[in-house]
């Protein structure tokens, strides 16, 4: 039965557990999945302040090397690798107001393709995943940081850019400030928001329902164990 991981940061702009926490198939907390004290505002991988992505080896035994120039977008939302890859790099929108809120796309060499791949007003964007299609799904708060920010999971033509559809749980959930996003079993899509992880039939649209929930639990990034 697939286990549910979630970091859940703390820190300056978070009230959660800071702890990467356990849920069971069933949505039940089982509680830290690690106790290394070192984990103490664990959010996702990208490096945020310099504008790049880090590539870690392995072994973690080294302090890993940019994959992109310092300052390539101005605040990195999440990224993800196409068939042929291509590397697709979501910029949203930092806690001062800096950003763009599009997806830049380099080729297998890193070199810049497409400074703008989409082009939507609504969407600000937190998280980044590849769909079996090809296409690019991304986790959306627009306008971000905004009291009635609509929570949305939007995917987009990885070619053109073009909005194929919008995803998004039912108004009853209240599902707000969504962030990671993972695909599972069966073609299932997770995104992990403020209090709860909420899942999709992806080739469907359909909404699934809510797969784990916490209050303040502030997930960050998702992860599917079997």
């Amino acid at each position: 039965m697939t286990r549910i991981l979630v970091t859940s940061a703390s820190g300056a702009n978070g009230d959660g557990y800071g702890a990467l926490l356990g849920f069971s198939a069933d949505g039940q907390l089982a509680g830290p999945f690690s106790d290394d004290r070192r984990i103490t505002d664990p959010r996702g991988l990208t490096l945020r302040r310099r504008g790049t992505i880090l590539a870690l080896p392995p072994g973690l035994d080294s302090g890993g090397e940019p994959l992109l120039p310092d300052r390539v977008v101005p605040f990195p939302r999440g990224f993800g690798f196409g068939a042929g890859g291509e590397l697709y790099l979501s910029s949203g929108i930092g806690p001062s107001g800096e950003g763009d809120n599009t997806i830049t796309v380099f080729d297998h060499r890193r070199k810049l393709l497409t400074p703008q791949l989409v082009t939507d007003p609504e969407l600000s964007p937190l998280d980044l995943a590849i769909a079996p299609s090809g296409n690019l799904v991304v986790s959306s708060e627009w306008p971000f940081g905004s009291a009635d920010a609509q929570a949305t999971i939007r995917e987009y033509d990885s070619a053109t850019g073009q909005l194929v559809r919008v995803l998004a749980p039912e108004p009853s959930v209240h599902f707000t400030k969504p962030r990671g996003l993972r695909f599972g079993p069966g073609s299932q899509l997770y995104c992990v928001g403020r209090n709860s992880v909420v899942a999709f039939d992806f080739p469907s649209g359909k909404f699934l329902g809510v797969a784990a929930e916490l209050q303040r639990l502030n997930g960050q990034a998702v992860l599917l164990l079997p």
